[in-house]
């Protein structure tokens, strides 16, 4: 960071700076655990008994640390430091499943809310009557997509309708992508400027004051793969558009990811076609209570708290499945 010409190229100079902020908050916080550590064996030095209450309270809190410490050890995917691109479908089943994205992207922002994440909304499509057909969210934070990346796939959701007159059992599906958000210079991807058309329109909102009275909402189409991407979230079109290439970026990424996936499941004999009724995850508010994973058979009888955003035990969960796999 010190050599000149370092700032030359700002996208370049951005992500090593973000990467060296990374590095910098994992060396302090080691450090802080050795002091407190280094402290607790002063105090138990003193052999005094009226200490002791303060000792465990504060090894308690440190094992908990060193703990989440040690499960971030695990994350070492190329991208699992990253920010995450986290977007949420409604499925089949029409106003319920709606209502179900929307509380899915509720109980994802709770999450990032307790992890001091940064949640952006970057586009949303409001549903007929009730929560949301779509939305698309830039989660920022260390890790972001470490511990995001096991909550790709289909989540279904078995409650009383509150749509249904007769208040019947309804089953709902939502599809959750998650995406790393990757820097403008990463060489696994690269978008010929021509293969883009870029729509511009005005934003949507609640009205008043919320209409966009100028065309800021950025439309971008990728000819040669026919990805459609939209941003909405900005009032300035030169941000909106920069956040859409983002996330094309990070499509096309995913893209190169699941062909090389794929092709290696061929090779090995044991590839199988992802289908949209294949969940990972049931939530189940009635006739019992439930929430389980079906790849990892974790599962808790409390559903509201996870519906509140407590999911860690499910993404921890996944990790270690998927080390084993």
């Amino acid at each position: 960071m010190t050599e000149a010409g370092f700032w030359e190229n700002p996208s370049h100079a951005q992500q090593v700076s973000k990467e060296a902020s990374s590095l910098r908050t994992e060396i302090e916080q080691a450090d802080y655990l050795k002091k407190r550590l280094s402290d607790i064996i002063e105090l138990l030095s003193l052999e005094d008994e009226t200490l002791s209450s303060e000792i465990e309270g504060e090894l308690e809190d440190i094992g908990q640390r060193i703990e989440k410490k040690s499960f971030e050890a695990k994350l070492s995917g190329s991208y699992d430091r990253d920010d995450a691109l986290l977007a949420i479908h409604a499925g089949a089943g029409g106003t319920d499943s709606q209502d179900w994205a929307a509380m899915l992207q509720r109980m994802y922002l709770r999450w990032a809310e307790q992890r001091g994440y940064q949640a952006d909304i970057l586009d949303t499509t409001p549903g007929e009557e009730a929560g949301i057909k779509s939305v698309t969210i830039a989660i920022n934070g260390q890790y972001a997509y470490g511990y995001l990346r096991s909550e790709k796939g289909v989540h279904r959701l078995v409650r009383l309708s509150p749509y249904d007159a007769a208040h019947r059992r309804h089953t709902s599906f939502a599809l959750v992508e998650i995406l790393p958000q990757i820097a403008m210079d990463n060489p696994e991807v690269h978008i010929n400027p021509e293969d883009i058309k870029i729509d511009v329109f005005k934003s949507s909102g609640a009205g008043g004051q919320n209409v966009q009275k100028n065309a800021t909402a950025i439309r971008l189409t990728h000819l040669p793969t026919g990805i459609v991407v939209t941003c909405q979230n900005e009032r300035s079109q030169s941000q909106n558009r920069e956040f859409a290439m983002s996330i094309l970026r990070s499509r096309l990424l995913e893209i190169k990811k699941s062909e090389r996936a794929d092709e290696i499941s061929v090779l090995r004999g044991e590839y199988t076609k992802a289908e949209w009724g294949s969940q990972i995850r049931s939530y189940v508010l009635h006739p019992y209570q439930m929430v389980k994973d079906h790849r990892t058979e974790y599962e808790t009888s409390n559903p509201q708290s996870v519906l509140d955003g407590n999911l860690d035990g499910f993404m921890e969960s996944f990790l270690q499945y998927s080390i084993k796999a």
